[in-house]
Protein backbone atom coordinates (compact mmCIF):
# COMPACT_ATOMS: atom_id res chain seq x y z
CA UNK A 1 0.00 0.00 0.00
CA UNK A 2 1.25 3.45 -0.87
CA UNK A 3 -0.36 6.53 0.65
CA UNK A 4 0.23 10.05 -0.61
CA UNK A 5 0.27 13.17 1.50
CA UNK A 6 -2.53 13.82 3.96
CA UNK A 7 -4.29 17.15 3.43
CA UNK A 8 -5.30 19.63 6.15
CA UNK A 9 -8.65 17.86 6.64
CA UNK A 10 -7.12 14.39 6.92
CA UNK A 11 -7.99 13.17 3.39
CA UNK A 12 -5.52 11.13 1.34
CA UNK A 13 -5.23 9.01 -1.79
CA UNK A 14 -2.91 6.26 -2.87
CA UNK A 15 -2.70 2.79 -4.33
CA UNK A 16 -2.77 -0.80 -3.14
CA UNK A 17 -1.14 -3.85 -4.70
CA UNK A 18 -2.40 -7.01 -3.05
CA UNK A 19 -0.73 -10.41 -3.14
CA UNK A 20 -3.95 -12.24 -2.28
CA UNK A 21 -6.99 -12.74 -4.50
CA UNK A 22 -9.65 -15.32 -5.28
CA UNK A 23 -9.94 -14.22 -8.91
CA UNK A 24 -8.04 -15.74 -11.82
CA UNK A 25 -7.54 -12.24 -13.26
CA UNK A 26 -4.09 -10.68 -13.29
CA UNK A 27 -3.60 -8.67 -10.09
CA UNK A 28 -2.83 -5.00 -10.76
CA UNK A 29 -2.34 -1.95 -8.56
CA UNK A 30 -5.67 -0.47 -7.46
CA UNK A 31 -6.64 3.04 -6.30
CA UNK A 32 -7.50 3.88 -2.71
CA UNK A 33 -9.03 6.93 -1.03
CA UNK A 34 -9.32 7.58 2.66
CA UNK A 35 -9.26 9.86 5.65
CA UNK A 36 -7.72 9.97 9.08
CA UNK A 37 -7.96 12.00 12.25
CA UNK A 38 -5.21 14.58 12.61
CA UNK A 39 -3.81 13.57 16.00
CA UNK A 40 -1.25 11.22 17.49
CA UNK A 41 -2.09 7.56 16.85
CA UNK A 42 -5.03 8.51 14.57
CA UNK A 43 -8.02 6.43 13.56
CA UNK A 44 -7.99 5.75 9.81
CA UNK A 45 -10.45 4.61 7.14
CA UNK A 46 -9.89 3.92 3.46
CA UNK A 47 -11.52 2.18 0.52
CA UNK A 48 -9.83 0.20 -2.26
CA UNK A 49 -11.67 -0.18 -5.59
CA UNK A 50 -10.02 -3.30 -7.00
CA UNK A 51 -9.03 -2.62 -10.63
CA UNK A 52 -8.94 -6.32 -11.54
CA UNK A 53 -12.28 -7.54 -10.16
CA UNK A 54 -15.82 -6.41 -9.41
CA UNK A 55 -15.15 -5.94 -5.72
CA UNK A 56 -14.30 -3.28 -3.19
CA UNK A 57 -12.76 -3.34 0.28
CA UNK A 58 -13.19 -0.89 3.13
CA UNK A 59 -10.59 -0.77 5.91
CA UNK A 60 -10.87 0.92 9.30
CA UNK A 61 -8.35 0.97 12.06
CA UNK A 62 -5.86 2.93 14.08
CA UNK A 63 -2.18 3.82 13.90
CA UNK A 64 -0.07 3.00 16.95
CA UNK A 65 3.54 3.75 17.82
CA UNK A 66 5.27 0.96 19.74
CA UNK A 67 7.85 1.35 22.50
CA UNK A 68 10.64 1.46 19.87
CA UNK A 69 8.97 4.25 17.85
CA UNK A 70 7.80 1.89 15.08
CA UNK A 71 4.47 2.85 13.49
CA UNK A 72 1.86 0.11 13.06
CA UNK A 73 -1.56 0.43 11.40
CA UNK A 74 -3.97 -2.24 12.67
CA UNK A 75 -7.13 -2.59 10.58
CA UNK A 76 -10.29 -4.61 10.14
CA UNK A 77 -11.76 -4.89 6.64
CA UNK A 78 -14.89 -5.84 4.73
CA UNK A 79 -14.49 -7.04 1.14
CA UNK A 80 -17.63 -6.98 -0.97
CA UNK A 81 -17.73 -9.05 -4.17
CA UNK A 82 -20.31 -8.61 -6.91
CA UNK A 83 -23.43 -10.76 -6.41
CA UNK A 84 -24.80 -12.21 -9.64
CA UNK A 85 -28.23 -12.57 -8.05
CA UNK A 86 -29.90 -11.12 -4.96
CA UNK A 87 -30.23 -14.60 -3.46
CA UNK A 88 -26.40 -14.76 -3.35
CA UNK A 89 -26.16 -11.50 -1.36
CA UNK A 90 -25.49 -13.28 1.94
CA UNK A 91 -22.29 -14.93 0.74
CA UNK A 92 -20.41 -12.14 -1.05
CA UNK A 93 -19.00 -10.15 1.90
CA UNK A 94 -15.83 -11.28 3.67
CA UNK A 95 -14.28 -9.87 6.85
CA UNK A 96 -10.69 -9.92 8.03
CA UNK A 97 -7.85 -7.97 9.53
CA UNK A 98 -4.49 -6.61 8.38
CA UNK A 99 -1.52 -5.07 10.16
CA UNK A 100 0.57 -2.62 8.14
CA UNK A 101 4.01 -1.23 8.95
CA UNK A 102 5.83 1.68 7.34
CA UNK A 103 8.53 0.76 4.82
CA UNK A 104 11.08 3.57 4.75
Amino acid sequence: MSIGSVDSKGAFGGSYLTTVSTTNNTIVESPLVGAQQLDDEPTVGFTVKWAFSESMTVFTGQCFVDENGKEVLETMWLLRKHADERKDNWKVTMVGMNVFTRDV
